[in-house]
């Protein structure tokens, strides 16, 4: 009997943006070139043997991806979605993408899997401060954490926002010289599908999420992005204590499950300045916290024209560094920065300046207040995906 994965479309999220900013326009996928490569047809019962001798996967049984969201994520949030549109996540297609995560075939020499910079125990991030590539060399880059990705307002992936969908982005470290080393140089693209082709168990999982055998480029693209969009966090301290809360209670109000320090961290970061707050979440906006779409630079060095994005600060805290290049290792040094460091430059964002078009503003906090911020964010933590099984190495090694 052939086992038929379930398909299930899971809600779609996005930030519900506190300063403004217009609805996204819908993003199609790249259109792919015509398939040369011959798709064998594959017997109900083959290839089930490769993929239970290599992987841990049931395929009979796959893990749910589906995702349930509170109560605060309404309307408003939902509205604003990364809506690259034709790729819904199911089932098949995470698990997929799970594999192809960890997938080292992925690298040119077998060594490195996208899982080995985007470490799940690390809120798929990375310590060092530049990752290592499969030969050693650095990426020119942090390895930027990915929980909430799929509530990027804009859709534009990579810190300098170059990628325009997830889609888009998730084949790039393939194909980069330094991380996993297909470049066109050696062979691009089509060289690593190539060994995925070799890889036996591969037939029978693109049939499980696609309904057919064929191994594409733009199937490992959805299967990647569906696997990233369903790494959602919505089990941190914050989160269940706003769930206790009274329905409908506004984000800046302390709430019972934090402690005194955590609330007054709380209002500084979620309240606006005229209402004694410092306005933070007019950029970092809850419920998930991920960057509002219209914001700009946030001054981190004099005289900046670029204008980077930030992962959602869920699970901000959870071992890995902050900023671009991950110049700074702690909590304590990014509010420290903000605090009084934020450098002038064309491309720093108005909500970082005394007033409009003017110099950095300087917030002066008190020692108590600074210790408070970081301790507010730190409840912005969610060890479930650092231990969720469906996120894991499905790999036998």
């Amino acid at each position: 009997m052939r086992p038929t994965p379930r398909a299930l479309l899971v809600l779609a999220v996005a930030v519900a943006v506190a300063c403004g900013g217009g609805e996204p326009t819908a993003v199609g996928l790249p259109t792919e070139k015509p398939d040369t490569v011959t798709t064998p047809v594959l017997p109900d019962t083959a290839g089930i043997g490769a993929v239970v001798a290599a992987l841990t996967i049931d395929p009979a049984n796959l893990p749910s991806y589906a995702v349930t969201l509170p109560a605060t994520y309404g309307p408003a949030v939902l509205a604003r979605e990364d809506r690259t549109v034709g790729n819904p996540i199911t089932d098949g297609g995470a698990m997929l993408g799970r594999v192809l995560w960890f997938e080292r075939r992925l690298s040119r020499n077998d060594g490195l899997a996208c899982a080995g910079c985007h470490q799940q125990g690390l809120a798929f991030g990375d310590t060092a401060r530049f990752s290592a590539g499969f030969a050693g060399g650095f990426a020119g880059a942090h390895t930027m954490r990915l929980a909430n990705n799929r509530f990027n307002e804009n859709g534009n992936q990579f810190w300098d926002r170059r990628a325009p969908t997830l889609e888009a982005q998730v084949v790039q470290p393939i194909q980069n010289a330094v991380e996993m080393g297909f470049d066109d140089a050696h062979g691009g693209i089509a060289a690593a599908l190539a060994k995925v082709r070799a890889a036996p168990y591969y037939a029978r999982l693109f049939k499980l999420a696609y309904g057919d055998t064929a191994i594409t480029e733009d199937r490992v693209r959805r299967a990647l992005a569906q696997y990233v969009r369903s790494m959602v966090s919505v089990d941190s301290r914050w989160d269940r204590a706003i769930a206790a809360a009274p329905a409908g209670v506004p984000f800046g109000q302390p709430l019972a499950g934090l402690t005194a320090e955590e609330n007054t961290g709380l209002q500084l970061f979620v309240l606006p300045p005229p209402a004694g707050g410092l306005g933070c979440a007019g950029c970092h906006v809850p419920p998930t916290f991920s960057l509002a779409g219209n914001s700009l630079s946030n001054g981190l060095d004099a005289g900046e024209t670029r204008i980077f994005r930030s992962p959602s600060l869920k699970t901000i805290g959870m071992g890995t560094r902050y900023m671009h290049d991950g110049r700074f290792a702690t909590l304590e040094e990014v509010v420290e920065f903000y605090d009084n460091g934020v450098q002038a430059g064309p491309a720093l964002d108005n909500r970082l300046r005394a007033g409009p078009g003017g110099a950095p503003r300087r917030l002066n906090l008190s020692a108590s207040q600074k210790a408070a911020l970081a301790a507010f964010l730190r409840t912005l933590a969610d060890s479930s995906l650092q231990h969720a099984p469906r996120f894991s190495d499905p790999f036998r090694r």
